[in-house]
């Protein structure tokens, strides 16, 4: 599927036109909050609205994508935030399903929120992203779940783009994982035609052992 691809991404950020809201995702706040500030990667970070609220407190972040105009966009709101915050975040161009894919550091969080994985690349790039944890780190994965689907005109009717909280848990290898989290939390988000809809968010919040 092209969506996968630098191509479609670049062509997506193109313009003036923000994609995304600018404001962290709800479930990386809830569950960030109270750890304490350290390193940390944010993959398919797009605009970088999770990496600013991060360094912002304190977190030196990698922000990583795969869309070097995404990359750009970041950058110049880390700029617009002032020195501090800017001088904690520097930004990396990756495509997490390539062959040569580079690994990544090892990080206190890695955090990827709504991060849509080819379904037969799915487990590959979770174990990636799980390989970039340092141990005692927390692993963050919020994807959409699949009962969205159900919503008319909500999603992209591509099923293999949704996956549950236990399928984003299981390339982990529980002796070396403690599962924090593995759920479906609901929220309120404005469907088509701006009305309010009811949304689960595919959730897993893992720590790896010491």
């Amino acid at each position: 599927m092209t969506m996968f691809t630098q191509e479609f991404w670049d062509e997506r950020y193109r313009g003036d036109r923000t994609l995304w809201s600018g404001r962290p995702n709800p479930q990386l706040v809830a569950r960030a909050a109270t750890l304490t500030p350290a390193s940390a990667l944010d993959v398919g970070c797009g605009e970088g609205a999770d990496v600013m609220w991060l360094a912002e407190r304190g977190w030196t972040v990698t922000g990583a994508d795969v869309s070097p105009v995404a990359l750009t966009r970041a950058a110049a709101r880390a700029a617009e935030a002032g020195p501090v915050t800017a001088a904690r975040i520097q930004w990396r161009h990756v495509d997490l399903f390539s062959e040569d894919f580079e690994p990544f550091d090892v990080y206190h969080l890695v955090n990827s929120q709504y991060l849509h994985f080819p379904p037969q690349e799915r487990d590959r790039a979770l174990q990636r992203l799980a390989a970039a944890v340092s141990p005692g780190g927390s692993l963050l994965l919020v994807s959409h779940h699949p009962s969205d689907l159900e919503i008319p005109g909500l999603r992209p009717n591509v099923p293999g783009l949704f996956s549950t909280a236990s399928e984003l848990a299981a390339p982990l290898d529980r002796t070396e994982w403690e599962i924090l989290t593995e759920a479906a939390p609901q929220r309120t988000v404005d469907g088509p035609g701006a009305r309010p809809v009811t949304i689960r968010d595919s959730v897993l919040h893992a720590r790896r052992r010491q």
